[in-house]
């Protein structure tokens, strides 16, 4: 089973991982607009709140100096799951003229963030965009999203739609950054090209379906995702799942195992132990961001370890 196709979630064990009691400290990541997008002096930036960073980096990338982009979540330390909201966060969200989030279950505070500050003073021309319906994905998916080109690629068109209406003076920026935003992503889809025509078909397995759009993408035979669904849901898996994951890295029937680096699981981290005195590839996933990173060297980089893994073999 690819990791691009709809997969059973639970939607009450995802938002238990997800929502813990608002109110205590978050980090909030300021990005700073890009360069060739200078406003009109005295015209305030349009003010964006994104609920994961990714989304803020290719927010700032189009928005340019004219938007002034506050993420949420943006820590690739922190394990994503165990977010707690702070009142800035609700302060920013009610200055927000644009909001970004993921959907589909991934991030559910955002919606109840949004409710709580439906009476801000920016609230009435809010504009919310939810990444996973843009690109086409329904509850049950695989909510990481980011990891699937053609959504990011519908998200930034539907921004720069949403820019040029908020903010039509800057219109003409808008476009030329789109534009130039699509253009670099040309050397992803060249490098998922390039690396499906060696890999295609070969079988590797993950202890959580974070990668599951781009082993999509590359042809890769995904194994074990019963076990995934299971610690992605903060559910046990069962014994048999368990087993049949161990066999597959003892006797190599996968040629990698991908790893959610941002969540810690002892039966993750025990898969992870087994894949390496097998001799098994182990590569890290994140769902967030890393600091010093754009969202396209972000996904060439993680591009470049999984054909390390395959070529080790």
């Amino acid at each position: 089973m690819s990791g691009g196709t709809s997969v059973p979630i639970n939607p009450t064990c995802l938002y238990r991982r997800l929502l813990l009691p608002l109110g205590a400290a978050l980090l909030a990541t300021l990005l700073p607009g890009l360069a060739g997008g200078a406003r009109a002096a005295g015209t305030e930036p349009v003010a964006i709140v994104a609920a994961e960073n990714m989304y803020g980096d290719v927010a700032a990338q189009i928005g340019g100096d004219a938007v002034h982009v506050t993420s949420i979540l943006s820590n690739p330390d922190q394990d994503p799951h165990l977010f707690e909201a702070s009142p800035s966060v609700g302060r920013a969200l009610s200055k927000a003229r644009i909001v970004i989030y993921s959907g589909i279950d991934y991030d559910p505070w955002m919606a109840k963030l949004l409710a709580a500050t439906h009476g801000g003073a920016g609230a009435a021309k809010r504009v919310t965009l939810v990444v996973a319906a843009l690109g086409g994905h329904h509850d049950g998916d695989n909510p990481h999203v980011w990891y699937d080109q053609a959504t990011m690629q519908a998200y930034a068109r539907a921004l720069a739609a949403a820019l040029t209406t908020a903010d039509p003076g800057h219109a003409d920026g808008y476009s030329r950054r789109l534009a130039a935003f699509e253009a670099s992503m040309a050397p992803i889809a060249a490098r998922i090209a390039a690396l499906r025509a060696t890999c295609q078909g070969d079988a590797v397995t993950a202890t959580e379906p974070v990668y599951g759009y781009m082993f999509a993408a590359l042809g890769l035979q995904v194994r074990n995702m019963a076990f995934q669904l299971a610690v992605m849901n903060n559910t046990e898996p069962s014994a048999r799942d368990v087993a049949a994951f161990e066999d597959d890295l003892r006797q190599h029937r996968v040629r990698l195992l991908l790893y959610n680096s941002q969540a810690t699981d002892p039966i993750a981290t025990r898969m992870m132990h087994i894949a390496g005195a097998a001799h098994v590839p182990v590569v890290g996933a994140t769902e967030t961001e890393p600091a010093g990173m754009t969202y396209q060297r972000w996904m060439l980089d993680g591009l470049d370890r999984v054909d390390r893994a395959l070529r080790s073999r």
